[in-house]
């Protein structure tokens, strides 16, 4: 049996404080998951449908990303598979096609990894900067526990 793919994938925009959490914490997953060879870390950006053949080609997929779900600032949210695209995004602009629509689209060619999971936090802050708010900030770590957590499950997952 050939070694499972993971994909972390973190997607956010910089340029909007909190927008840019799923960018933010790539060099954290980095370090913290470097003895794994099955697991590879992206920066998504806002790449859209750049990232279908991302999702398509990995066994299991976690997402580190802002998402607005209405609870307060810095709350962590997880979902898993079909719950993500009900909270999927925070659209800067409304030309932008969000992670919904990619998803979606692995979903009509039936090519989703077997399992996804969302990290996000709730943002405090969407507005012009490159920092990430004090209480988005402190909440790294946590998310990077859990990320880490997920992974080992999965490499465990037979």
């Amino acid at each position: 049996m050939r070694n499972k793919k993971i994909t972390i994938l973190g997607i956010g925009n910089l340029l909007y404080s909190d927008e840019g959490v799923g960018i933010h914490v790539l060099p954290l997953l980095e370090e913290k998951l470097a003895k794994y060879d099955n697991v590879e870390v992206i920066e998504g950006s806002t790449d859209g449908m750049r990232l279908l053949e991302t999702i398509e080609e990995t066994d299991y997929l976690a997402i580190v990303d802002a998402v607005n779900a209405g609870k307060e600032a810095g709350t962590i949210i997880t979902l898993v598979d079909d719950e993500i695209p009900a909270y999927f995004g925070i659209k800067m602009s409304i030309h932008q096609l969000g992670f919904q629509e990619v998803l979606s689209a692995a979903k009509l060619r039936q090519t989703c990894p077997k399992q996804m999971v969302l990290f996000g936090i709730q943002p405090a802050s969407l507005s012009l900067g490159l920092e990430l708010s004090p209480i988005v900030q402190a909440q790294l770590p946590c998310v990077v526990e859990q990320v880490v957590h997920q992974v080992e499950k999965w490499c465990h997952t037979s």
